[in-house]
């Protein structure tokens, strides 16, 4: 599939991201891109986060594919009974947070998150109802590799172990992350 096939859905994490954020660097690239806009980055609600990213869905005219980050990889697994059925072509899982290790993050622009923030916790452990792709990192301080592995299993996605690389993110030294765009063509071609 070629990007210009579908409506890709920016899904965020925790606490948004910025401008240099190579989602945001995406949302620009890619004309059929949109953002997932939550209401509260900081203090989120599954519930409301869920809600948002259905909605989306609902409103596009194309197959969807969901470009997820961070605590936006776990809304995007919580949205997964609510979107079997739907036209999403797929997700794109960039180092998923690890909610029930939540103690263990990093401050992140002056908040600290709770492990009973949002109801994010427990993550879902079924099968994704899409194909899907999780990016991993070995030295990622939001979830280890070992536990990204077992939510790509669990979800029946294809794991990708990107290496040392952080979270991913600017502070790891990610903003334009051409690599990633490579790993999205791959996945894209993989989807038909």
């Amino acid at each position: 599939m070629k990007t210009s096939q579908l409506d890709i859905l920016i899904v965020p994490g925790w606490s948004g991201s910025g401008a240099e954020h190579w989602q945001m660097r995406w949302l620009k690239q890619l004309k059929t891109a949109r953002l997932v806009e939550q209401e509260d980055w900081i203090r989120p609600q599954r519930e409301a986060w869920v809600s948002k990213i259905t909605q989306a869905v609902d409103e596009c005219s194309q197959p969807v594919l969901l470009v997820a980050h961070s605590l936006g990889c776990i809304a995007v697994a919580h949205a997964g009974a609510c979107l079997s059925g739907k036209n999403v072509a797929g997700a794109f899982l960039v180092t998923p947070a690890d909610v029930e290790r939540s103690e263990k993050w990093p401050i992140t622009n002056g908040h600290e998150f709770s492990s009973s923030s949002g109801e994010f916790a427990p993550i879902p452990r079924a099968p994704l109802p899409f194909p899907s792709l999780v990016i991993g990192s070995s030295d990622d301080p939001y979830c280890t590799s070992e536990r990204a592995g077992e939510l790509a299993l669990a979800w029946g996605s294809v794991l990708v172990d990107a290496g040392p690389v952080g979270h991913l993110n600017v502070d790891s030294g990610h903003g334009p992350w051409p690599e990633g765009l490579m790993r999205l063509g791959w996945f894209l071609k993989n989807l038909g």
